[in-house]
């Protein structure tokens, strides 16, 4: 890994307004490579919206489409890395709670939430890959939300290369310090079990649909300590310096580095 400056929104959402979210982005992209950040995350589903009733059917797309093709052209606009959140549709019918990866100038990648919550599981359809991504000389993952809670996904992850996997949240209800303890609980024993970087992000505020979201965001270091939040439950860029001395200094060390002496024949 190289050291890296990335960015992370918490972002207000208006479900079902497409070309109302892709132009606020806009803003948080040009300010996010002004602070000299290489990579910019946005929440889950955050151009979208997210929805959890019939209506996302007319507000997904194709991946590549017109959204894929908004972003190429603000990643190429801003020479930045994008990881934005949509509702994709196939061919089927089905609908994905993805994520994509925009480089400059190059193709667009996708992530596909394979945990689907109780209440997504009559709309959603889940992945059923678990790839990973390399920009900017780092390589990283991505889980959605309700993915956080499996910690297999983030261990495969690392086993496979991962130094930092960021968790995009579309995570409604309660009040930004609840959400925080709530991750708390789950979020720091992935980044120490696995010896990588976590950056979560949640949206924000009323999306215009009967949710309300808390917003913050957190960024975990290698040895599960935070590194940088944001709990103000209004919409703010966080902007980070995730160094690879630090991603070393514990993967280096005998006594804190899990991984190479797990027995998955064990279990």
């Amino acid at each position: 890994m190289k050291d890296i400056r990335i960015a992370t929104v918490v972002f207000n959402s208006s479900a079902g307004k497409t070309k109302h979210n892709l132009d606020r982005m806009e803003g948080w992209i040009k300010e996010a490579k002004k602070q000299g950040a290489a990579i910019i995350c946005f929440p889950e589903m955050n151009i979208t919206g997210y929805l959890i009733d019939e209506d996302l059917k007319d507000t997904s797309e194709p991946i590549p489409g017109p959204i894929t093709r908004d972003l190429l052209q603000l990643a190429a606009s801003a020479n930045i890395v994008i990881l934005a959140g949509m509702a994709e549709s196939d061919s089927r019918g089905n609908i994905f709670a993805s994520h994509v990866v925009v480089k400059p100038g190059k193709d667009v990648s996708v992530y596909r939430k394979p945990h689907l919550s109780p209440p997504e599981c009559h709309l959603f359809t889940p992945g059923n890959d678990v790839p990973l991504f390399e920009a900017e000389g780092v390589k990283f993952g991505i889980q959605l939300c309700y993915d956080a809670h499996f910690p297999e996904l983030a261990t495969c992850m690392a086993v496979n290369g991962a130094d930092i996997i960021f968790i995009p949240h579309a995570s409604p209800n309660g009040t930004p310090e609840e959400k925080f303890r709530s991750w708390m609980r789950h979020l720091p024993a992935r980044a120490y079990d696995n010896s990588l970087f976590i950056v979560a992000c949640n949206q924000c505020g009323e999306n215009e649909k009967g949710l309300d979201f808390p917003g913050l965001a957190v960024i975990i270091g290698p040895s599960g300590e935070v590194i940088d939040k944001d709990l103000s439950g209004q919409e703010a860029l966080i902007v980070t310096d995730l160094m690879a001395d630090d991603l070393e200094m514990v993967r280096n060390h005998r006594m804190r580095f899990f991984l190479p002496n797990r027995r998955p024949e064990l279990y």
